[in-house]
């Protein structure tokens, strides 16, 4: 028993030590005592919603913005093998055409990603709708494998159902950049999914199409197109609401005349300026505002 006692006291000794200095310490001790490490920060004003990318361009919200969506990133290279990869091909066309439209003026332009991240694809369409865009423009560039004879641009609205057997698989093979080691990150709630032409994006899909011939018609004898007309399939990131929006398949990276155009100077120059000038000529359509050949035109 004596024993026990004792292996008692020596146990709870030091717990009623310690009890009797902080009993002690919060009864004869200073105010406030041993918090001295609390810091305050004035932190600045929020500046918008957190995630959004940065607009640039007129510091004027009545100015019609445009958001272009670099397509895949990070752990998702996209078409491609070896150094050239569909993920860097599309961002340096992405900032050609906002260099381009800032150069221009008169729109405001902001990027989904500006810099090698990863975002499944209703981020995408998401960015664009949060920031109350007038234009979506989401750019890609296509890959056969082998076969290098495949080659030239296309420019794709959205439809529940392809215009080709063709442009089924381009967009399935686009819609599956959700889908990493098996796993759908993009899984979205029914109701979002089965959007595709209702009643409410019958207006942005009519503008869609209409600047998707613009791209067409700007870019005829300047940039080689696959199909001379506007191509439709059920793409993921372009299933957004009252937003007229368009994939622009840039061209071939199997295809070498493709990769050189895609990758050089000169031929990210003039995607961006076909695709600048389209911009301006649909805004000056469906905005009243002034379109490049009108006298006085200040874009």
């Amino acid at each position: 028993m004596r024993r026990w006692l004792l292996v008692l006291v020596l146990f709870l000794a030091p717990i009623a030590v310690f009890a009797a200095m902080v009993g002690a310490d919060r009864l004869f001790g200073a105010p406030g005592r041993g918090y001295g490490y609390v810091v305050d920060v004035d932190l600045p004003p929020a500046e918008g919603p957190l995630g959004l990318p940065p607009i640039e361009g007129p510091q004027d919200a009545s100015r019609p913005l445009v958001v272009i969506d670099a397509g895949h990133g990070g752990k998702d290279p996209g078409a491609g093998t070896g150094p050239l990869r569909e993920k860097d091909v599309t961002l340096a066309l992405a900032r050609a055409l906002r260099a381009e439209l800032l150069k221009r003026g008169g729109v405001r332009v902001a990027l989904t990603r500006s810099d090698d991240r990863f975002l499944v694809l209703a981020e995408r369409s998401s960015i664009a709708r949060r920031l109350d865009a007038d234009l979506f423009i989401s750019i890609h560039a296509d890959s056969t494998g082998d076969n290098a004879d495949a080659s030239g641009a296309s420019v794709y609205t959205l439809s529940d159902k392809g215009s080709s057997q063709a442009a089924n698989k381009i967009a399935a093979r686009e819609n599956a950049a959700d889908v990493v080691n098996g796993v759908n990150l993009g899984k979205q709630s029914e109701t979002v999914s089965s959007i595709l032409v209702d009643l409410s994006q019958r207006d942005a899909l009519a503008h869609s199409q209409q600047f998707a011939n613009l791209i067409l018609r700007e870019g005829a004898g300047r940039i080689p197109f696959r199909e001379r007309s506007e191509q439709s399939a059920a793409f993921a990131v372009l299933k957004s609401p009252d937003l007229p929006s368009i994939l622009f398949e840039t061209g071939y990276i199997s295809n070498p005349a493709d990769s050189d155009r895609l990758t050089s100077p000169g031929g990210q120059a003039t995607f961006a300026e076909v695709t600048a000038k389209a911009i301006q000529v649909f805004f000056a359509r469906t905005r009243n505002m002034p379109g490049p050949n009108d006298p006085g035109f200040q874009y």
